[in-house]
């Protein structure tokens, strides 16, 4: 397999930049960030329930919708692929359990 995320963030670039009445990509983003978000946050309840469920295709399948989903909104508000990996580089620098207790929980 050689499809990786940042494959993946790359045909999302590439789809946001076609009118909205030719790209599902391109129609999310002009909802702006709300709708990238709502859209999101529904794919992510439909991954929990298969989740839930435990049945392995449509785990499989909501899945890769989250994460599409999630490039787009994160692409939304000027978030790159990039931003997210050096914070989790930045995290995997400690345990787990120090790292969530040295966030700001204010």
């Amino acid at each position: 397999m050689t499809f990786s995320l940042a494959d993946l963030e790359a045909r999302v670039a590439e789809r946001a930049e076609a009118p909205p009445e030719q790209s599902w990509t391109a129609r999310l983003l002009a909802g702006g960030p709300p709708r990238a978000a709502k859209k999101f946050g529904e794919e992510a309840v439909e991954l929990v329930i298969a989740l839930a469920e435990g049945e392995r295709p449509p785990i499989v399948a909501e899945a890769a919708d989250v994460l599409y989903h999630l490039l787009v909104a994160l692409r939304s508000r000027g978030v790159g692929l990039d931003d997210v990996m050096l914070e989790l580089e930045r995290r995997t620098a400690q345990s787990g359990l120090a790292e969530k207790a040295s966030r700001n929980h204010g």
